[in-house]
């Protein structure tokens, strides 16, 4: 042959197409997709047949978790009516001791003696006022007496009576409107919060 189709030097002409790699390459990688998506679409059906493992200890947790334990019950507090309260004036104001237990009255507590304070207390009260009562008062009396008058200190002494000494502070204006006492009295009652479980 001549021309351009003359055959020169040892390289001849290709005759075969070429490859296409990058159809190849495509190929592969839509093959290993979709046995991937087939694998993990598997594994699913077997979930959802047998129940994951996930699922199964997360419900023997809760058949190990114990159930909520209720609420506990206040402690039995005393009613107004069943405290004796004492009220003395530790302040120079005059009268105070009387109009203060009149009050007390009127919220349905019982009045034992009205007065003036002890000279261990008279004009030594800085605050609103002090409860004063037997150890046994802590937790009872007190509370019910303390949302009559908020802020009053408390103090425990060797008596072995159920009453009370509300000794009234210089900084005593007024006990607690009845419906602010009320509600505090009201919260007292509630029953306290279970401690939340951590199961």
């Amino acid at each position: 042959m001549g021309g351009k189709y003359r055959i020169t030097g040892d390289k001849y002409p290709r005759m075969r197409r070429p490859r296409r790699r990058s159809k190849l390459v495509l190929a592969a990688t839509a093959s290993v997709v979709a046995l991937g998506v087939a694998g993990w679409g598997t594994l699913q059906l077997i979930d959802v047949f047998t129940g994951s493992d996930k699922t199964a200890s997360a419900a023997d947790r809760k058949a190990q978790c114990p159930s909520a334990k209720p609420a506990a019950p206040a402690a039995a507090l005393p009613k107004p009516a069943k405290i004796k309260v004492n009220v003395y004036n530790a302040t120079p104001r005059g009268g105070l001791a009387k109009a203060a237990a009149d009050e007390l009255k009127k919220r349905g507590f019982t009045i034992g003696k009205v007065g003036n304070a002890t000279a261990t207390y008279d004009k030594k009260v800085a605050g609103t006022g002090i409860l004063l009562g037997a150890p046994t008062a802590v937790n009872g009396t007190f509370p019910v007496l303390g949302t009559q008058l908020p802020g009053a200190a408390t103090k425990t002494d060797a008596r072995k009576s159920a009453d009370v000494d509300l000794i009234i502070g210089t900084k005593f204006k007024a006990f607690s409107t009845p419906q602010a006492a009320s509600t505090a009295l009201t919260a007292l009652l509630k029953p306290t919060p279970a401690p939340s479980s951590s199961c």
